[in-house]
């Protein structure tokens, strides 16, 4: 035990700045209350830990056995923000349609491998690169301190206002401390110190947020020491067809990534990955994302670095994660450290998400470095429509204003409209591989992705 902890919590660090990144995201996109968004925080963490558990430990049928943490994917993001915001299904709807998705999950994972050969390296790391490219603004809008307008009711009429408290110098500073934390720790520091930076950065950022006065505990005080994460905390969850369709998208591609992590991790732990075990692995996906959506969260997946930290370390116990599954769990169960974490100040954040949102992106354009574009040229038009595609909502957002309502959700995420098309441009330009060339492409890429 000894040992095992101390691993353990290296992993549970490593992934901990983006557990809580989603909940953040949509809880402050959706306005909800701080107190709110500390219980999704604390809902995320419980989840996590629970998800984990059901991957590395395993049920019957289920869980890869293999040393994997699972998290919140950031695919998710975007297409869950655009279901609150252009159809009346709200928070609820986004966990109708997260639970649907699980299901949907659990119901194909012995077939996602079939549709590996749809979803090469050009296809993969066009996706991951827009969801970079696409959380950018995110990480933007934190460092600024908000966004740029904000909704006011005056004389019971709402309208839009600029945001006094946007890009003012002080917020913009603290955004700049934290980048050059994160980036000294990147450049001096090895090991374990440069695996923490970016959650490193976010607590020096903090402690000067709160020397300066940005930085407020009153939440933090009043939160109790602890609490149990109940199902269905914000009420029933309401399933709406389209929010549906456009998550259960969502769950295919978070399936097609998590493929290749497996057979990644089964080079690196050198373990043969059948189809079997690739089945349990893809199912317990499944199985997370439903426990997410009833535990008050969202889909989920498993994550790249921790995957990498198994190369770096070199431990290869899955029993490492499982105990790090556990500290989850605990975690989850601490009002306080996740009324701790709603706190820190956006901007503390912004500093730190410039660089995990940028790396997001860096990995797809490392995928992407793997790619031949020399002998087969017509990758390029694959990577440039499709991510033309995914930047309409982010540069025009009511390119789409036209169309039926009940399709925004869709339209108005460009990682599900790149996915969708880089899908359909590869197969119109290079047709389709065979499933044992697509996994030795997936295993190659997600290798790709870990060591960027």
């Amino acid at each position: 035990m000894r040992q095992l902890f101390p691993l353990a919590l290296q992993h549970v660090l490593v992934m901990y700045a983006g557990a809580v990144a989603v909940p953040l995201i949509v809880g402050r996109a959706l306005q909800l209350s701080p107190q709110d968004v500390a219980f999704l925080i604390s809902a995320d963490l419980f989840a996590c830990g629970v998800a984990t558990l059901v991957q590395a430990w395993g049920l019957p049928g289920v869980g890869i056995r293999m040393p994997i943490m699972m998290g919140v994917t950031f695919a998710s993001v975007g297409p869950m923000i655009a279901i609150a915001a252009s159809t009346d299904a709200g928070l609820l709807g986004i966990f109708g349609s997260v639970i649907a998705a699980g299901i949907f999950g659990v119901i194909i994972a012995p077939f996602i491998s079939r549709l590996l050969p749809l979803f090469p390296p050009v296809v993969t790391g066009t996706i991951i690169l827009v969801i970079g490219v696409s959380l950018m603004r995110v990480g933007i809008n934190w460092a600024g301190g908000g966004v740029p307008t904000v909704t006011r009711v005056v004389d019971g009429v709402p309208g839009a206002f600029p945001n006094p408290d946007y890009a003012q110098p002080v917020g913009l500073a603290i955004a700049g401390f934290v980048l050059c934390v994160i980036l000294a720790l990147l450049r001096f520091t090895t090991g374990f110190m440069r695996n923490v930076a970016v959650l490193l950065g976010i607590v020096a950022g903090s402690v000067l947020a709160t020397l300066l006065g940005v930085m407020h505990f009153d939440k933090v005080g009043e939160a109790a020491w602890f609490g149990i994460v109940l199902p269905f905390h914000f009420g029933m969850p309401s399933f709406h067809l389209v929010p549906i369709l456009t998550m259960c998208i969502v769950m295919i591609v978070v399936m097609i990534e998590s493929l290749g992590m497996f057979l990644a991790l089964g080079e690196i732990t050198e373990k043969h990955v059948d189809r079997n075990a690739l089945t349990r692995g893809l199912r317990a996906d499944g199985v997370g994302t439903v426990i997410g959506g009833i535990f008050n969260t969202f889909p989920y997946t498993s994550f790249s670095q921790n995957v990498g930290l198994v190369g770096v370390t070199g431990v290869r116990s899955r029993w490492v994660t499982v105990v790090g599954g556990g500290i989850m769990i605990c975690l989850g169960l601490l009002p306080k450290m996740s009324a701790l974490v709603e706190s820190v100040p956006q901007v503390v954040l912004g500093g730190a998400g410039l660089v995990m949102f940028g790396m997001v992106a860096a990995t797809g354009a490392r995928i992407l470095g793997a790619v031949d574009f020399r002998s087969q040229p017509n990758n390029l038009f694959v990577v440039a429509i499709a991510v033309g595609f995914g930047m309409i909502p982010i540069v025009a957002p009511n390119f789409f204003k036209s169309f039926p309502h009940d399709l925004h959700p869709l339209l108005e995420s460009g990682i599900l409209l790149a996915a969708l098309v880089a899908v359909a441009l590869n197969a119109f330009f290079n047709g389709i591989s065979s499933a044992e060339e697509a996994e030795a492409e997936a295993a190659k890429a997600a290798s790709t992705a870990e060591h960027a």
